[in-house]
């Protein structure tokens, strides 16, 4: 059987029609494009298109607003660092405490050097941000607030724009982690209060390797790479160009299959959670289930591994994911679901799946199929879930 590819919050596949895009970049069109001869200028033009293709996308209202960046971890890195330099005087970040390591990572460690004064704010079991605890945490020593678009591992739907409304209260910057949201939500940023947005292109079918960090006309931004005066002057080094042209044919795809992100992909994630609710017991649905991405399920099995259950998974041809890729690896449960207290029992057996325009009915069935078999033979070996059989028949070991 085809294997079923569920793990597209860590990426996707490049669109064939993505790769097709890039191609004549590597070999026919490799000009500089900074070079004032016709092979710098052709790329140039090229250029300017894919970064007009990618401000569609944004709804940004000028498209020198955009600066391409290597991912999402340098543009989320690029942001922070720039507001501390920029906002004179200001020296508190706030941020949650469901944060991609992109963030969280810089932040512990400017913490630790002592250049800078972080605020954690907590979010509650669907994991929605503790807004009374945010607000209180604003004061005229924030310089900026980094609150993520949507969360990589839940779903979960953030309201940023009412945050960063509060944050301009207090004059801070505020900038989103947007990076699993870009091409799954509608995004109209001209109309918006964000000041700067990052965004990686290997999460919405675009290549590895190229991101954009969104800077809205007017903030003030200090460069993290310095160099050469490409990007205007705010990113250093040569345009890694057949990635830009990738992203901006990916952008333009993105914005047309916005709609199908929105119907089709939502029902697929909406049936498997289902199947597998009805025929799993002692298992739930983590998240926001009003306001979350319309391609993320966060399914917690108890008394199980997640890695376990991921290594099953894999021999049926499955992938799927126990949380972020950048910290797989950890025998921790996923500091996201620590943050919304799911209890241990649960949160080491929480599986993400999620799910892009490529996946089909027949994927959804196959793991509904799949799963149940997986579950109660690893429920089997578990002495948690003995203990808790014990537990439920009236077993107390101390007087056994």
């Amino acid at each position: 059987m085809d294997p079923v590819y569920l793990d597209n919050n860590a990426t996707t596949r490049t669109d064939p029609r993505v790769v097709e895009t890039m191609l004549p970049f590597f070999t026919e069109q490799f000009g500089n494009a900074s070079s004032m001869h016709a092979f710098g200028a052709q790329v140039g033009d090229a250029l300017g298109k894919a970064r007009k293709q990618l401000q569609a996308l944004l709804g940004a209202e000028f498209d020198h607003e955009i600066v391409y960046t290597s991912g999402g971890t340098e543009a989320d890195n690029a942001a922070i660092l720039s507001a501390l330099e920029t906002q004179v005087g200001r020296d508190e970040i706030i941020t949650s405490a469901v944060e991609h390591p992109a963030v969280l990572s810089l932040l512990a460690h400017l913490e630790k050097i002592g250049r800078a004064k972080v605020h954690i704010i907590g979010v509650d079991s669907m994991g929605r941000l503790d807004m009374e605890a945010f607000s209180e945490a604003l004061s005229p020593a924030t310089a900026i607030v980094s609150i993520m678009w949507a969360n990589n591992e839940t779903g979960t739907i953030f309201p940023v724009e009412q945050l960063a409304g509060l944050a301009h209260r207090v004059g801070a910057l505020f900038h989103t982690d947007a990076v699993q949201a870009v091409g799954k939500l509608p995004i109209d940023l001209s109309s918006s209060q964000i000041d700067m947005l990052s965004l990686s292109g290997h999460k919405l079918h675009g290549p590895k390797g190229i991101g954009a960090l969104y800077v809205r006309k007017g903030v003030r931004f200090r460069p993290l790479i310095r160099g050469g005066h490409q990007e205007r002057g705010r990113r250093a080094g040569t345009e890694n160009v057949p990635g830009i042209i990738g992203l901006g044919k990916a952008a333009e795809l993105a914005l047309e299959y916005m709609a199908e992100e929105q119907t089709r992909v939502a029902a697929l994630r909406d049936r498997l959670e289902k199947g597998l609710l009805q025929r799993i017991g002692n298992s739930f649905v983590t998240g926001d289930p009003s306001s979350r991405l319309p391609n993320t399920s966060n399914v917690a099995f108890e008394y199980i591994e997640g890695e376990a259950i991921l290594l099953l998974m894999n021999r049926e041809g499955i992938a799927a994911s126990s949380g972020s890729a950048c910290t797989s690896g950890s025998l921790e449960p996923s500091h996201v679901l620590r943050a919304m207290n799911v209890p241990y029992t649960a949160a080491h057996g929480a599986i993400r799946f999620s799910f892009s325009r490529e996946n089909t009915d027949t994927d959804v069935d196959r793991v509904i199929e799949a799963m149940p078999p997986i579950i109660e033979r690893l429920r089997e070996m578990s002495p948690f879930w003995r203990e808790r059989d014990k537990q439920a028949a009236g077993f107390n070991p101390t007087y056994a």
